[in-house]
Protein backbone atom coordinates (compact mmCIF):
# COMPACT_ATOMS: atom_id res chain seq x y z
CA UNK A 1 0.00 0.00 0.00
CA UNK A 2 2.79 2.41 0.99
CA UNK A 3 4.65 1.58 -2.18
CA UNK A 4 1.60 2.43 -4.31
CA UNK A 5 1.29 5.80 -2.57
CA UNK A 6 4.95 6.55 -3.24
CA UNK A 7 4.55 5.60 -6.91
CA UNK A 8 1.49 7.83 -7.26
CA UNK A 9 3.29 10.74 -5.58
CA UNK A 10 6.30 10.21 -7.82
CA UNK A 11 4.11 10.20 -10.94
CA UNK A 12 2.31 13.36 -9.77
CA UNK A 13 5.62 15.14 -9.15
CA UNK A 14 6.93 14.09 -12.56
CA UNK A 15 3.71 15.25 -14.16
CA UNK A 16 3.93 18.57 -12.43
CA UNK A 17 7.55 18.92 -13.54
CA UNK A 18 6.66 18.17 -17.14
CA UNK A 19 3.73 20.57 -16.91
CA UNK A 20 5.93 23.35 -15.56
CA UNK A 21 8.55 22.73 -18.23
CA UNK A 22 5.87 22.77 -20.91
CA UNK A 23 4.48 26.06 -19.59
CA UNK A 24 7.95 27.57 -19.54
CA UNK A 25 8.52 26.50 -23.13
CA UNK A 26 5.09 27.65 -24.23
CA UNK A 27 3.91 30.52 -22.02
CA UNK A 28 0.31 31.72 -22.53
CA UNK A 29 -0.20 34.38 -25.19
CA UNK A 30 -1.40 36.86 -22.59
CA UNK A 31 1.93 36.54 -20.77
CA UNK A 32 3.88 37.31 -23.93
CA UNK A 33 1.72 40.36 -24.59
CA UNK A 34 2.15 41.50 -21.00
CA UNK A 35 5.90 41.08 -21.17
CA UNK A 36 6.01 42.96 -24.44
CA UNK A 37 3.97 45.86 -23.08
CA UNK A 38 5.99 46.02 -19.88
CA UNK A 39 9.23 45.88 -21.86
CA UNK A 40 8.17 48.71 -24.18
CA UNK A 41 7.00 50.91 -21.32
CA UNK A 42 10.16 50.24 -19.32
CA UNK A 43 12.33 50.91 -22.38
CA UNK A 44 10.61 54.24 -23.07
CA UNK A 45 10.90 55.25 -19.41
CA UNK A 46 14.60 54.37 -19.22
CA UNK A 47 15.45 55.96 -22.58
CA UNK A 48 13.44 59.07 -21.74
CA UNK A 49 15.04 59.33 -18.32
CA UNK A 50 18.54 59.05 -19.77
CA UNK A 51 17.81 61.69 -22.41
CA UNK A 52 16.27 64.01 -19.83
CA UNK A 53 19.33 63.64 -17.59
CA UNK A 54 21.61 64.16 -20.58
CA UNK A 55 19.90 67.37 -21.68
CA UNK A 56 19.63 68.69 -18.13
CA UNK A 57 23.36 68.28 -17.53
CA UNK A 58 24.14 69.81 -20.95
CA UNK A 59 22.85 73.21 -19.87
CA UNK A 60 25.36 76.01 -19.40
CA UNK A 61 23.85 76.67 -15.97
CA UNK A 62 24.73 73.15 -14.92
CA UNK A 63 28.27 73.33 -16.32
CA UNK A 64 29.00 76.64 -14.59
CA UNK A 65 27.59 75.42 -11.27
CA UNK A 66 31.23 74.46 -10.66
CA UNK A 67 32.59 77.99 -10.31
CA UNK A 68 35.89 77.23 -12.08
CA UNK A 69 33.93 76.57 -15.28
CA UNK A 70 32.84 80.21 -15.26
CA UNK A 71 36.40 81.04 -16.35
CA UNK A 72 36.15 79.48 -19.84
CA UNK A 73 32.45 80.37 -20.07
CA UNK A 74 33.19 84.08 -19.66
CA UNK A 75 35.79 83.71 -22.43
CA UNK A 76 33.16 82.13 -24.69
CA UNK A 77 30.73 85.00 -24.08
CA UNK A 78 33.22 87.45 -25.60
CA UNK A 79 33.40 85.61 -28.92
CA UNK A 80 31.33 85.52 -32.09
CA UNK A 81 30.33 81.96 -31.28
CA UNK A 82 28.22 83.31 -28.42
CA UNK A 83 26.87 86.61 -29.75
CA UNK A 84 26.66 87.61 -33.40
CA UNK A 85 24.49 89.31 -36.01
CA UNK A 86 22.57 86.13 -36.85
CA UNK A 87 21.60 85.53 -33.22
CA UNK A 88 22.95 81.98 -33.10
CA UNK A 89 24.95 80.82 -30.12
CA UNK A 90 26.72 77.76 -28.77
CA UNK A 91 27.18 76.58 -25.23
CA UNK A 92 29.62 74.27 -23.46
CA UNK A 93 27.96 71.01 -24.54
CA UNK A 94 27.78 72.02 -28.22
CA UNK A 95 31.55 71.67 -28.44
CA UNK A 96 32.43 69.36 -25.57
CA UNK A 97 29.58 66.82 -25.70
CA UNK A 98 28.46 67.26 -29.29
CA UNK A 99 27.08 64.42 -31.38
CA UNK A 100 24.78 63.79 -34.32
CA UNK A 101 21.72 61.56 -34.57
CA UNK A 102 23.58 58.35 -35.38
CA UNK A 103 23.63 55.63 -32.68
CA UNK A 104 27.43 55.54 -32.55
CA UNK A 105 27.57 59.27 -31.89
CA UNK A 106 25.02 58.90 -29.12
CA UNK A 107 27.30 56.34 -27.50
CA UNK A 108 30.20 58.76 -27.84
CA UNK A 109 28.07 61.49 -26.28
CA UNK A 110 27.29 59.21 -23.34
CA UNK A 111 30.99 58.37 -23.00
CA UNK A 112 31.87 62.06 -22.89
CA UNK A 113 29.38 62.57 -20.09
CA UNK A 114 31.04 59.73 -18.21
CA UNK A 115 34.48 61.24 -18.76
CA UNK A 116 33.18 64.53 -17.36
CA UNK A 117 33.51 62.87 -13.95
CA UNK A 118 37.13 64.01 -14.20
CA UNK A 119 35.90 67.59 -13.90
CA UNK A 120 33.91 66.72 -10.79
CA UNK A 121 37.00 65.17 -9.22
CA UNK A 122 39.00 68.26 -10.19
CA UNK A 123 36.35 70.44 -8.58
CA UNK A 124 36.45 68.47 -5.33
CA UNK A 125 40.26 68.52 -5.24
CA UNK A 126 40.43 72.20 -6.22
CA UNK A 127 42.75 71.47 -9.15
CA UNK A 128 41.68 74.47 -11.26
CA UNK A 129 39.57 76.48 -8.84
CA UNK A 130 41.42 79.77 -9.39
CA UNK A 131 42.35 81.63 -12.62
CA UNK A 132 46.02 81.02 -11.82
CA UNK A 133 45.55 77.26 -11.41
CA UNK A 134 43.35 77.15 -14.51
CA UNK A 135 46.06 78.82 -16.60
CA UNK A 136 48.62 76.39 -15.20
CA UNK A 137 46.63 73.43 -16.53
CA UNK A 138 45.14 75.15 -19.57
CA UNK A 139 47.48 73.74 -22.21
CA UNK A 140 47.11 70.18 -20.88
CA UNK A 141 43.31 70.46 -20.99
CA UNK A 142 43.35 72.07 -24.43
CA UNK A 143 45.61 69.38 -25.90
CA UNK A 144 43.23 66.73 -24.64
CA UNK A 145 40.28 68.41 -26.37
CA UNK A 146 42.20 69.08 -29.60
CA UNK A 147 43.30 65.45 -29.84
CA UNK A 148 39.75 64.18 -29.31
CA UNK A 149 38.33 66.59 -31.90
CA UNK A 150 40.97 65.61 -34.45
CA UNK A 151 40.18 61.92 -33.96
CA UNK A 152 36.51 62.73 -34.61
CA UNK A 153 37.25 64.81 -37.74
CA UNK A 154 36.00 67.88 -35.86
CA UNK A 155 32.46 66.54 -35.61
CA UNK A 156 31.74 69.23 -33.04
CA UNK A 157 32.56 71.93 -35.60
CA UNK A 158 30.93 70.20 -38.54
CA UNK A 159 27.59 69.94 -36.77
CA UNK A 160 27.27 73.62 -37.74
CA UNK A 161 30.00 74.21 -40.34
CA UNK A 162 30.40 72.04 -43.42
CA UNK A 163 32.73 72.23 -46.39
CA UNK A 164 29.86 71.00 -48.55
CA UNK A 165 27.65 73.98 -47.81
CA UNK A 166 30.31 76.68 -47.60
CA UNK A 167 29.98 79.46 -50.16
CA UNK A 168 33.61 80.45 -50.64
CA UNK A 169 32.59 83.34 -52.91
CA UNK A 170 31.23 85.10 -49.81
CA UNK A 171 34.41 84.50 -47.80
CA UNK A 172 37.52 86.60 -47.67
CA UNK A 173 40.07 85.56 -50.27
CA UNK A 174 42.48 84.24 -47.65
CA UNK A 175 39.74 82.18 -45.97
CA UNK A 176 38.53 80.75 -49.28
CA UNK A 177 42.06 79.69 -50.23
CA UNK A 178 42.66 78.12 -46.82
CA UNK A 179 39.39 76.17 -46.92
CA UNK A 180 39.96 74.93 -50.45
CA UNK A 181 43.46 73.84 -49.43
CA UNK A 182 42.10 72.08 -46.35
CA UNK A 183 39.72 70.07 -48.51
CA UNK A 184 42.52 69.05 -50.87
CA UNK A 185 44.90 68.16 -48.02
CA UNK A 186 42.27 66.30 -46.01
CA UNK A 187 42.61 68.59 -43.02
CA UNK A 188 40.01 68.93 -40.31
CA UNK A 189 38.74 72.11 -38.66
CA UNK A 190 40.75 71.88 -35.45
CA UNK A 191 44.01 71.68 -37.41
CA UNK A 192 43.73 75.42 -38.06
CA UNK A 193 41.03 76.73 -35.73
CA UNK A 194 42.55 76.48 -32.26
CA UNK A 195 42.04 79.19 -29.66
CA UNK A 196 38.98 80.77 -31.29
CA UNK A 197 36.69 80.49 -28.26
CA UNK A 198 38.92 80.31 -25.19
CA UNK A 199 42.18 81.98 -24.28
CA UNK A 200 44.61 81.07 -27.08
CA UNK A 201 47.34 78.72 -25.92
CA UNK A 202 48.17 76.99 -29.18
CA UNK A 203 51.27 79.16 -29.47
CA UNK A 204 52.54 77.37 -26.38
CA UNK A 205 51.90 74.06 -28.13
CA UNK A 206 53.81 75.21 -31.21
CA UNK A 207 56.73 76.32 -29.03
CA UNK A 208 56.63 72.99 -27.19
CA UNK A 209 56.66 71.03 -30.45
CA UNK A 210 59.50 73.15 -31.85
CA UNK A 211 61.54 72.56 -28.70
CA UNK A 212 60.91 68.82 -28.93
CA UNK A 213 61.93 68.83 -32.59
CA UNK A 214 65.23 70.46 -31.69
CA UNK A 215 65.88 67.78 -29.10
CA UNK A 216 65.07 65.02 -31.56
CA UNK A 217 67.23 66.66 -34.22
Amino acid sequence: MAENVKIQQSEQTAGQGRGLWSRMKRPPNCSLRSLLVVGIVAGIAIWGGLNMAMEYTNRAEFCTSCHEMTIPYEELKKTVHYKNRSGTTVHCSDCHVASSKTPTDYMFKSFQKLMAARDVIGHIKGTVDTPEKFDEHRLTMAKRVWERMKERDSKECRNCHSFDTMDTTKQKDRSAVKHEGAIEDGKTCIDCHKGIVHKPVHQMLEAEEAKQAQKDG
